[in-house]
């Protein structure tokens, strides 16, 4: 939408509310009271609300300093705050839940603790690995970041160390830690802080609640100067920030929430749906709008995502109340292509298929910056990457480094900075796009892609992204915008991380590709152990695995490819098998009415036996318990493959700075020479491989012993 909507005699509601469906109306429309949107994925949700902000503004409802809307990332506040703009709002504040409580902090931290402020801890790990070592703890960087979570987990629930224990039972062993250890943790990096004089992002809303809370002339102030009140995806609000949300309102109902429980994925960081879903209970008199039209995919990726819900809802009774009414979605494209269902033999096998299928779709004219490879973990990601790079197609991780820190885009910025003074002087300056295309061609662009690949690739997708927002932002914003508001708006834009699109298939976990879209989307890996992951080991987990593949699959737009791999590597065992959520929906499958349907398999941890398998003689401790026989007994394995998984565990013991039976135990190895898991599932079923470990370990143990296979 351009500020073309401005001109003209045309009516307030016309200009504002005229290109809005029925159900986005009336969303932009009801301007006053407690107001909930039940948006689904692609159903227009930031279009409704930024029109509503925008016909509240222009119609003199809205006061914009006086109206803060809160979203959940920085990048969806900057792109919120950019179509404002478009609509002539822009002195509305979009922010997210942290920089608006900083910013708050910052003000009236002087005159209600006085002072300066502490210091804002970027990153919890040196602080936690003090903490650790105050209380003689060993720990590595996945134990480390396990703890940090867990202590994010604790903060935004409000817990305290001190009430964190009873709190927190049911929780597994953060870290590899009992919860004991983690409570004494908890103390001790919060110590850890008191004593630097610094403060994590939690605290700056724990802070900011306690403000509001014991200051009432702060309260009073803050509820004057903001009086209307948008949450965007309330499904994923923590108590902390409800709580935060509370205070800001005091007691007032000038709020509008929107979301989809169907798309809650970060219940571990405390994220819940509840608040959502609650919400007409704790406002009776409140309007509830529901959009289910989705402009975004094609008939055919809808009915995949529906048919998702629809088969856990058959599975049984709900374990969890965000399913108790998922939005059914109504596709409004026109038909495109089935979804395809792709078995392959091994990991190298499928990434080798994906790329094949997206170089296809390239030479057919799909865009690379439209394709995207989705995983469930991280790790998945080398196999892909590999994969591209030997197809000649490429590629950018997200969560890789951030595109306004790479060395060629800061010296576009500082070379576009000092181009405006002469732009400025310029009689008859040259439209903005060409006037981009000059400066930024001393550092290698091109009006053409270079052939080669690697750095120089790189480089030039980098300013061709740069060169290709002004382009954009003239389109929208109309021809008057010049170098000077390009600059600017490329400082706002860095401030919240919000990278303009770079030519370059994506790779992103399920969780980083929350809130993006592409023409066409490839869902990999998805088998039994990795989708659901096999540390879901409860039904609320396993309902959240479903929901997160229900994100991925709503993420494109038309071409949709789901795949799977019997084996982990070439030659290896094959035993993997697909994901229980494709059940009844990929070709010649059932929906299964086992417990596989119905909710996570049960752990297959059997109690060791209590005779050696190999003599029958009754087993005296819990060693010969743990691997099935008697010490007399000789081992079951091959000496090669217990040589191998000992020299990989001393490998990650020296690394970690840990003894080596912290990794494992000499008992739980050779249960894993004897067994020889070929999946992460049959690993869990092993005596001394919890899920902490399975996490930590599990993808290396089963490299090892493939490749010993293979010696």
């Amino acid at each position: 939408m351009t500020t073309e909507i401005f001109d003209g005699a045309a009516s307030l509601e016309d200009r504002i509310l005229g290109g809005l469906d029925a159900e986005q109306r009336e969303v932009a429309s009801t301007l006053n009271g407690p107001l909930c949107v039940l948006a689904g994925a692609g159903t227009g949700k930031t279009r409704a609300i930024t029109h509503r902000i925008a016909y509240g503004v222009h119609s003199g409802v809205y006061t914009p300093q006086r109206l803060l809307a809160v979203t959940f990332t920085a990048r969806a506040a900057a792109e919120m705050r950019s179509r404002l703009r478009d609509l002539g709002a822009g002195n509305v504040q979009a922010r997210t839940f942290h920089a608006a409580a900083l910013r708050q902090l910052q003000f009236f931290w002087p005159q209600a603790v006085g002072g300066s402020l502490p210091n804002l801890l970027d990153h919890k790990a040196q602080m936690l690995a003090e903490a650790a070592r105050r209380l003689r703890l060993s720990t590595d960087r996945a134990s480390i970041r396990d703890l940090a979570s867990e202590i994010e987990w604790a903060k935004v629930s409000m817990l305290t160390p001190a009430n964190y224990l009873e709190n927190a039972q049911g929780r597994g062993t953060p870290g590899g830690f009992d919860l004991t250890a983690v409570a004494r943790v908890f103390q001790a990096y919060e110590d850890v802080k008191t004593d630097r004089n610094v403060i994590d992002f939690e605290d700056v809303l724990l802070i900011t609640v306690g403000i509001l809370q014991e200051d009432e002339r702060v309260a009073a102030t803050v509820r004057e100067q903001y009086r209307h009140f948008v949450v965007d995806e309330y499904q994923d609000v923590s108590p902390l920030q409800q709580r935060l949300l509370d205070l800001w309102l005091g007691g007032r109902d000038e709020l509008c929430v929107v979301g989809d429980a169907s798309q809650t994925i970060y219940s571990f960081t405390g994220a819940s749906p509840r608040h959502l879903l609650d919400f007409k209970a704790r406002y009776p008199q409140a309007s509830v709008v529901k959009l289910i039209r989705d402009y975004r995919s094609t008939p055919q990726v809808v009915k995949l995502a529906n048919d998702l819900l629809a088969a856990r809802r058959s599975g049984g009774p709900a374990a969890d109340a965000a399913w108790a009414t998922p939005l059914q979605l109504v596709a409004q494209r026109p038909a495109g292509p089935v979804p395809t269902f792709t078995e392959c033999a091994d990991d190298e096998a499928e990434a080798a298929t994906v790329a094949q299928k997206i170089k296809a779709l390239i030479d057919a004219g799909t865009p690379a910056s439209e394709v995207a490879i989705l995983f469930r973990t991280n790790g998945q990601s080398e196999a892909y990457e590999q994969a591209l790079a030997a197809a000649g197609i490429g590629y950018q991780l997200r969560g890789g480094e951030r595109f306004f820190a790479r060395k060629e885009v800061r010296d576009a910025i500082l070379q576009l900075r000092a181009a405006t003074r002469a732009a400025s002087e310029a009689d008859a300056p040259e439209p903005l796009g060409q006037l981009v295309r000059d400066i930024v061609a001393s550092l290698g662009y091109t009006d053409s892609a270079p052939h080669s690949g690697g750095a120089l690739r790189e480089r030039w997708e980098s300013l061709a992204a740069l060169v290709a927002l002004a382009d954009e932002l003239v389109q929208n914003r109309g021809p008057q915008f010049g170098l000077v508001d390009f600059v600017n708006e490329l400082q706002e834009r860095s401030l919240a991380q919000h990278a303009p699109t770079v030519q370059g298939v994506t790779l992103a976990s399920l969780h980083a590709a929350k809130g993006l879209e592409w023409d066409a989307v490839f869902l990999v890996g998805l088998s039994e152990g990795l989708m659901p992951i096999s540390f879901a080991d409860s039904p609320e987990s396993v309902d959240e695995e479903r929901r997160l593949l229900y994100v991925g699959i709503t993420r494109a737009r038309e071409h949709l490819a789901l795949s799977w791999s019997t084996a982990r590597t070439p030659g290896g065992r094959a035993n993997r098998k697909p994901s229980r959520f494709l059940d009844g929906l990929r070709p010649a499958s059932v929906a299964s009415s086992s417990t596989r349907g119905k909710g996570p398999a049960p752990r297959r941890k059997a109690a060791a036996p209590a005779v050696c398998r190999v003599c029958g003689s009754m087993l005296a401790t819990g060693a010969e318990r743990k691997v099935g026989r008697c010490n007399a007994c000789p081992p079951g394995y091959e000496e090669q493959t217990f040589d191998a998984l000992r020299n990989w565990r001393r490998s990650v013991a020296v690394s970690a700075d840990i003894p080596a039976f912290v990794v494992f135990t000499d008992a739980t190895l050779t249960a894993i020479a004897e067994a020889r898991p070929a999946s992460l599932e049959e690993l869990a079923g092993l005596a001394g491989v919890g899920p902490s470990k399975l996490e930590k370990y599990g993808e290396d143990v089963l490299r090892v012993l493939a490749e010993s296979t293979a010696l």
